[in-house]
């Protein structure tokens, strides 16, 4: 692969280190290049990713590392990527949130309701296709129900750029901007999509893994509608109902997992079935009272 590449000197002393993943150490197809001071990301790649980097994120040019090549050997792809210093949001702060809320907010901005892009054009529909399917495993009639609901309103909202995995761990942040990383799981998608997923799985406790304040969570409530959302003649209560959809998704993505693999003992179905039945019960009280007004 380092011989293929053309785009940047990669000096024959350069250090090649394969980077692991954050929630259990193992290895993934990542390497930090090390080349004379200067240091690069190589990453495999499926078509898709490498299609929006070349179609989408060149124009943009912000809120991304910038891509120097596409490295092909075989049947398979790999970009060579600026290498981005600063943290994670794993264990966030007030200053990198809002960083990377100013870096989605870009990205959403431009691309707000533009359904023209080829490489995202079918993006939506493999979403929800993917979305139904994750349906049929909550074997609960109170998930069922909620979700049915969580579907009408996917459909519904206005789309928008989104990173369908933005976990905090696929941000980096300096001291000047803050960087989205990894889009496998991107496209034209509903606009909540990123959002409630940074926020959803955040805990307020230090040691969680994802570590944000739930005055933190508020603070991004608020500042992602009044950087956005408010230009886009959408209400705060609006908003604050429809995250609250996005939400339930996020807290159902175990209650999937366990049901479908038979493994309802685990950690993060126990832990995550209750979350996902109160905010069920919060939807269709909400529901209800929608109705009655």
């Amino acid at each position: 692969m380092i011989k293929q590449i053309d785009a940047v000197f990669i000096s024959e002393n350069a250090t090649i280190t394969q980077l692991k993943h954050e929630e259990d150490d193992e290895p993934y197809q990542v390497w930090r290049i090390d080349s004379d001071g200067t240091r690069y990301i190589l990453k495999e790649a499926k078509d898709n990713e490498c299609e929006t980097h070349q179609a989408i994120f060149a124009a943009l040019k912000e809120s991304v590392p910038a891509l120097y090549q596409v490295v092909n050997v075989g049947s398979k792809n790999y970009l060579l990527m600026e290498y981005i210093e600063g943290e994670d949001l794993c264990k966030c702060s007030r200053a990198k949130l809002t960083l990377a809320l100013d870096a989605l907010i870009f990205l959403q901005q431009k691309t707000w309701e533009n359904r023209t892009f080829a490489p995202l054009q079918d993006s939506f529909e493999r979403s929800l296709h993917e979305r139904r399917d994750r349906g049929q495993y909550l074997n609960d009639a109170l998930l069922e129900q909620a979700y049915g609901q969580f579907l009408k309103v996917y459909g519904s909202v206005p789309r928008a750029l989104c990173h369908d995995d933005l976990l905090p761990f696929n941000i980096i942040a300096s001291d000047q901007k803050a960087v989205l990383i990894d889009w496998e799981a991107g496209g034209i998608l509903p606009y909540p999509t990123s959002f409630a997923r940074l926020i959803a799985h955040a805990e307020d406790n230090p040691d969680a893994l994802f570590y944000m304040t739930q005055a933190d969570k508020d603070f991004a409530v608020n500042y992602y509608y009044d950087h956005l959302l408010r230009e886009k003649g959408i209400s705060y209560t609006e908003w604050l109902n429809t995250l609250e959809y996005f939400l339930f998704y996020e807290y159902c993505e175990w209650v999937f997992v366990g049901n479908k693999y038979h493994a309802t003992d685990g950690e993060y179905y126990q832990k995550y079935f209750p979350m996902a039945k109160r905010q069920a019960g919060k939807l269709l009280k909400m529901e209800d009272w929608l109705s009655s007004v």
